[in-house]
């Protein structure tokens, strides 16, 4: 089912595409040098690296503050990467679920990032899969390799 609102929440998506292709391509970059299925944060610095290698400006482990009734709690999420305003959520897993793709809506939904991309290294393909979140509907929606709503998740 696709948004009702498609206006409202995909207006300025496409200004990201050149930055998901340099993304996707550093990953693809890093998963044809070091193979598949290696832990996590073995990946995640070397795309960090791959990504200032690219002249691509990012942040890795961002911590982002939890709140309960107006208090900061000292516990918080802990971002993989972060490339301006798209969040990269890594995964070393021999399939995607919904539980690593609630993970990265979490986080849209907690930073009001309109998209992010969720990228596994743990088959012998590397995996993508990118969304916008859209503040309108408080959704997260699939996108296709055009930046297109694909539809609901």
């Amino acid at each position: 089912m696709v948004t009702s609102q498609p206006n409202k929440c995909t207006m300025n998506i496409k200004d990201y595409k050149d930055l998901f292709y340099k993304i996707i391509g550093s990953a693809m970059k890093v998963h044809d040098e070091l193979g598949w299925g290696l832990l996590e944060p073995i990946y995640n610095e070397a795309l960090h690296l791959e990504l200032l290698d690219q002249g691509v400006d990012n942040e890795r482990e961002k911590h982002l503050p939890c709140f309960y009734k107006h208090h900061k709690l000292e516990k918080y999420y802990q971002m993989d990467l972060v490339v301006g305003d798209i969040i990269v959520e890594l995964k070393s897993v021999s399939e995607l679920t919904s539980v690593h793709r609630a993970q990265l809506f979490n986080y849209l939904r907690l930073t009001k990032k309109p998209v992010g991309i969720l990228i596994n290294f743990g088959r012998s393909c590397l995996q993508g899969e990118r969304y916008t979140y859209c503040e309108y509907t408080n959704e997260c929606l699939l996108l296709d390799r055009n930046m297109e709503v694909v539809g609901e998740v």
